[in-house]
Formats: C-alpha cells, structure tokens, sequence
C-alpha cells in the first residue's frame, strides 16, 4: 500500500503537533514535515513534494489562501485541504479559487480529516457540509445573473459525462457515481478523468465550479 506523504501547516505548534501525532497513528499515512506560516509551507512543499497538505488560513509572513495559490500553481498535483476556525464565505471563495480540494473546520473529528486526506489523494474532494452549500449556492447564483446557458459543444462533453459531471458536482464519490448509474468504478474514473482534461482542470471542485460557472450544468436548489 502507497504511503501517502502529508504536510501540515499551520501557525499554532499544538495544532500542528496534535494532527501529526493522530496522523502518525494511521494506516498508510507519513506525516513528511510541518510548517508554521504560509511561506515555510511553499518551501517545504518545494522540497519535500508531499501528496496532501493541511492548510490553515490565517498565518503570518503569508497566509493560507496565497500559499495554496502559488504550491497549486507550481505543483497542481498535489491536494491542499484548508482547515480553519472560519465559516465566512469570503475564505471558502478565496481558498477554492487558488485550488484548495477540500475545506474543513477545525472542530472537524479526526475520522473526518483521516478520510479526507485519503479522498484528496485520491483525486477527490472532501468539503464540510455547512461549507459545500454555501460554494455551490454562491457560484449556481452566479450563473443564474450571467445567463449562461449550456455549452456542451464549446467543451466537447457527451451525454454520459455531463451526467457524471453533475454527480460529482453534488458531491458523490466514484463509487457512488458507479451504483447511482450502474457503471463499474474504473468506467467513471475514466469518465472523471476525460472531464477534467476537456474542463482543463485538476480536481472536483474545479470542475464542478466551472461547470456551474458556465452552465454545463444546473444543481438542484439546496434546502
């Protein structure tokens, strides 16, 4: 079983010492090094190249949102998962455009975070609930004021993958994708992976931003 390589920054040492010794404890987990403000965790993602990073917003010298602008720009592969105190919007929006993958709160349990970390690394996403309702809201309004309509040719999706798509905007894993439309799992990893080479993008959540930023697809309205 890989191991997967985890950096944990974050401003505070007891938060970064508790992650890492309740990490550490995990299956197939390596906790590869620590940074303590924005700037470190660039150097040491330059370094150190780890598969998933821990992220905290609010850092001095930089903060959370800038850093995980510049690693995704320099190392799109690499998943950042932003875990924060903070609830407001302008954070969430900030952290997904630079291309954080998921976005947790800090009173998240450690089950939570475990999964996360193992989902971002599998090229999926993992956002809080609370936090998830408020991104698709935000940018399916912004779609609704722009008038998009669906640009299917513009992106070369066929029938099947735009299906897939709006799953994956709604949140459902590979294999729940595969169940809810009786497919095998490698079939939509193929699917998801021809999305996101047509879409231009590296992750769910970027895809699924853009295609309700251009109206590929329209999500059910939330409760």
């Amino acid at each position: 079983m890989e191991r997967i390589k985890v950096l944990i920054s974050d401003d505070h040492r007891v938060v970064r010492e508790g992650l890492s010794a309740i990490l550490k404890t995990k299956e197939n987990i390596e906790v590869v090094g620590e940074a303590q403000d924005g700037q470190e965790a660039v150097e040491k993602a330059r370094s150190l190249v780890p598969d998933v990073i821990l992220m905290d917003v609010s850092m001095p010298r930089m903060g959370g949102v800038e850093a995980t602008r510049i690693i995704k720009r320099e190392f799109p592969h690499i998943g950042i998962i932003a875990l924060t105190m903070y609830e407001e919007q302008q954070y969430i929006f900030d952290l997904v455009r630079a291309g954080a993958t998921g976005y947790l709160l800090k009173d998240t349990d450690s089950a939570q975070i475990v999964a996360a970390i193992r989902a971002v690394y599998r090229g999926e996403s993992l956002i809080h609930p609370s936090v998830a309702s408020k991104i698709l809201a935000e940018f399916s309004l912004l779609a609704q004021r722009k008038g998009k309509k669906p640009a299917w040719v513009e992106h070369d999706l066929t029938e099947r993958e735009i299906t897939v798509l709006r799953l994956v905007a709604d949140g459902k894993t590979n294999k729940e994708i595969a169940n809810n439309l009786d497919l095998s799992e490698k079939t939509v990893k193929n699917h998801v992976r021809n999305i996101f080479h047509k879409l231009q993008v590296y992750d769910r959540t970027q895809a699924a931003i853009l295609a309700i930023r251009k109206g590929l697809i329209e999500l059910e309205p939330r409760p």
